[in-house]
């Protein structure tokens, strides 16, 4: 019988600092009202000046560690999904296997910006499925603050910092846990969206060179009215299912207006979204596992649930999955 992919421990960390709305009316032009009425976010957890994506990520597998109880000494993999790296190399990966002693693995970064998480466990299922893999830890991290214009209202009102990170094994049972995935990328739409501090163009296009992330918000949300809302529908389709088939749809957490409207195109219910954008914000890869651990701690996710996990953003890239959730 061939081997299936199964998640059995979960883990997040989100830094201590907490920036309001309030505060941010004190450095731009703008208003709680404003701010909650087009984002859904109220606040956003932001890493300390001396914590950085590494940090993130060791609280969130320490979390998962001590939460389940779970050796990682015979992990044969570890994939991190990234925008914000400490370093370009040596990778985030790497450093997960230095901290935590394992002895013999894989390690390898992967940007898929605010789709990470999502590519992160294809990826994953296929090295396992493959029987090249038994053990592989994936995770979803960023500190988006380190990189956000403080002075422009437009990116500062949505972005915070997180880690979530989740352990995926091989089973001998008739089901794994992935049930079907889809991802799609359109690579004409990646000056939309971007963080360029070494170049000047993309695919010859004329952007501007910055150290902070740039995004034409009315852009994004046309493509992700669109395209994304197309994408889950084929997402569901692969996985021969209908929207009330799904008990939890697990967005990336970009913005709620966003959410709703693919919500409205695809016929899936506000009752079964599940986000952490509220006290959150737009933690990019980090997004989809902060709301899945919140919704497992919570007990609101459950063994026997189907679960639609969706990511979408710089690329422009999206990835999703349905899982059926047994933890």
């Amino acid at each position: 019988m061939q081997s299936q992919a199964r998640i059995t421990a979960i883990g997040s960390y989100v830094p201590q600092r907490v920036l309001t709305n309030a505060h941010l009316e004190k450095l731009v032009d703008t208003s709680d009202e404003w701010i909650m009425t087009r984002t859904g976010i109220a606040e956003r957890r932001i890493a300390g000046d001396n914590e950085f994506t590494s940090d993130l990520i060791r609280h969130a597998v320490e979390d998962m560690v001590e939460r389940y109880d779970v050796d990682l000494q015979d992990v044969d993999y570890i994939i991190v999904a990234t925008s914000t790296p400490d370093t370009i190399f040596p990778s985030m990966a790497a450093g997960v296997q230095a901290q935590f002693g394992i002895p013999s693995c894989g390690a390898v970064d992967i940007q898929a910006a605010c789709a990470g998480f999502a590519a992160g466990l294809q990826l994953a299922n296929g090295l396992l499925l493959s029987g090249s893999h038994k053990k592989i830890v994936v995770i979803g991290a960023d500190a988006l603050s380190k990189i956000t214009d403080y002075s422009d209202r437009t990116t500062c009102i949505l972005f915070g910092d997180g880690a979530g990170a989740v352990l995926l094994e091989t089973i001998s049972d008739e089901k794994g846990d992935l049930m079907a995935a889809y991802s799609q990328t359109d690579g004409k739409g990646g000056n939309h969206l971007y963080l360029n501090n070494i170049g000047t163009s993309i695919l010859g296009q004329e952007v501007n060179g910055s150290d902070y992330l740039v995004q034409n918000g009315k852009e994004v949300f046309r493509w992700a009215l669109s395209e994304v809302s197309e994408g889950v529908r084929k997402l569901l389709l692969r996985g021969g299912l209908d929207p009330e088939h799904i008990d939890w749809f697990l967005p990336h957490s970009a913005n709620r207006r966003i959410i709703d409207a693919i919500c409205e195109r695809t016929g899936i219910s506000q009752e079964q979204v599940l986000t952490t954008i509220r006290t959150n914000g737009n933690t990019s890869a980090a997004s989809i596992p902060l709301s899945l651990h919140e919704g497992v701690k919570d007990h609101r996710v459950a063994a026997g649930q189907t679960l639609l996990l969706y990511g979408f953003g710089g690329g422009l890239t999206q990835a999703g999955v349905i899982l059926r959730w047994s933890l």
